[in-house]
């Protein structure tokens, strides 16, 4: 350092000004060293503690909101983090770690993801009450001939999977709306736009108010698959791997 830190004159040994100066600096230095590690554990602690989860619009609120407080009762120390995203963003975000897990409807396993089956739900038309179909037990897929129908937009899975299965039937609609999500799709078929045919378990609130009729549709070999995607060589943490089995109903726990 170029300058004297001891005094070796004396007996016992002194420290000179510099030296006093210098031991001060090294104080403030392991002070801080100390702050660091208790900060940087507790960010470990938060991390490991924090599921972050991208999900298809169509969990809803509702659904989304009961998995949250079902989490929060068993993983009370651990935080559950919710983003409404687009299929092929989610996949995006659980590619470059914005989010460890992904729930997705026809999920699609790859080189870097893995994907988990979770459900297969029931698709049924969606009709508003007024419609002369609404009043039916069920419906056949000719019943649909013709009809005034809103769909999704063409490069979502959903859309190519009724579009086979009216193409296998026979069927042909008369397409007058499509949307990205299923939110909008009810909306507009409330409104009497047309018919749809959606997962029945997503237009529960809708029935309930009144808007939307569901009607179980002779198909059932016709279904949504939903699954959960993660990155395959990602080392989930504690908290995702809390949610990944509590979803899948097989909660062990967190340590």
């Amino acid at each position: 350092m170029g300058v004297t830190l001891f005094d070796r004159t004396q007996r016992p040994l002194g420290v000179t000004e510099a030296g006093k100066l210098y031991a001060e600096f090294c104080r403030d230095v392991l002070h801080r060293k100390q702050e660091f590690e208790v900060a940087l554990e507790q960010l470990k602690s938060e991390v490991e503690s924090t599921v972050r989860v991208a999900s298809i619009y169509s969990m809803g609120l509702s659904e989304m909101g009961r998995l949250q407080e079902e989490f929060a009762a068993r993983f009370p120390d651990a935080q559950l983090r919710v983003e409404y995203m687009r299929p092929d963003r989610i996949y995006e975000a659980v590619l470059d770690g914005r989010a460890d897990l992904g729930l997705v409807s026809y999920p699609e396993s790859g080189r870097e993801i893995t994907a988990i089956p979770w459900r297969e739900e029931e698709m049924q038309l969606a009709t508003p009450p007024s419609h002369p179909l609404a009043g039916r037990e069920e419906v056949y897929p000719w019943d649909l001939n013709g009809q005034d129908f809103v769909g999704f937009d063409e490069d979502l899975s959903i859309r190519k999977e009724i579009e086979r299965f009216l193409r296998i039937k026979g069927v042909v609609v008369n397409m007058v709306m499509h949307f990205d999500n299923i939110q909008m799709i009810k909306e507009a078929v409330a409104l009497g736009r047309g018919v749809s045919i959606l997962p029945a378990r997503t237009m529960q609130a809708e029935i309930e108010q009144g808007r939307l009729v569901a009607v179980p549709l002779r198909a059932p070999e016709l279904v949504r698959p939903v699954g959960i995607v993660h990155q395959k060589r990602k080392q989930l943490n504690r908290a995702a791997h809390g949610f990944l089995a509590m979803v899948t109903e097989t909660v062990p726990a967190l340590k």
